[in-house]
């Protein structure tokens, strides 16, 4: 079976050998960049299971890093590693397009059940569905988290693992209306309200992917001082 190649971004030269070292001691291919322009260019070449990417960059900081590549349609899994692990800054992180954050200094074990967690959720199985398979469908769209997609009739659409926990949860309750503290808790694990727009800015995102799974697709609509709620088309109010 080949290996799962995963790219280190990590700007201390020390760190960075370590982890490399033990990565590719559990069987993992590594490619390793030291500054944020390097990181990228990797990056954008693809072929990678997940990427680690310190947010204190020379060049080029590394959460842009992360919104550029989410910017490109890349749904590749990123951890960031940082030794900014404040709430805010984890909510920072998570609004740019990561899948996880780990604040430094953390145990290696950790880190190799993180990431082990973030290929799994985000492998893309080629096979079509199957009984096996946990493809539901629900508000006119098809969920499939095996492959982290979601269509609507027959185009799909690739989401991050961020993005599809939301879009599940939102379908998981067509009509209602659900609050940003529980979408919060339930996609972030936050128990409290940070006071920062990530969860607009990955509403954001996800209506912009629901309008290229095709017009018939649902709608996620505010609902001004709670949340959201996702609507079918035929519960729009007419213009």
């Amino acid at each position: 079976m080949k290996a799962s190649r995963i790219l280190l971004v990590e700007d201390e030269r020390r760190v960075a050998d370590f982890l490399a070292r033990g990565l590719r001691a559990e069987g993992y291919a590594v490619d390793l960049a030291h500054t944020g322009p390097e990181g990228l260019d990797l990056a954008r070449g693809g072929g990678h299971s997940a990427i680690l990417l310190d947010v204190m960059l020379p060049g080029m900081d590394g959460r842009d890093i992360c919104r550029r590549l989410r910017a490109d349609g890349d749904t590749t899994p990123v951890m960031m590693l940082t030794a900014l692990d404040s709430l805010e800054d984890k909510v920072d992180g998570f609004s740019y397009g990561a899948d996880d954050y780990l604040p430094k200094p953390f145990a290696f074990a950790e880190l190799l059940a993180r990431l082990a967690a973030l290929i799994r959720r985000s492998r893309i199985v080629a096979t079509p569905p199957s009984p096996q398979r946990r493809v539901f469908v629900a508000a006119g769209l098809e969920l499939d988290p095996d492959a982290l997609t979601v269509a609507c009739g027959k185009r799909r659409v690739a989401l991050t693992s961020k993005e599809f926990a939301l879009l599940e949860l939102l379908a998981g309750a067509p009509g209602q209306a659900v609050s940003r503290e529980r979408i919060l808790s339930e996609v972030w694990g936050l128990a409290e309200d940070p006071l920062t727009n990530v969860v607009d800015v990955y509403v954001h995102r996800l209506r912009r992917k629901l309008q290229e799974a095709g017009d018939a697709a649902p709608v996620i609509a505010t609902v001004r001082g709670h949340g959201y709620r996702l609507l079918e088309e035929r519960d729009l109010a007419p213009e």
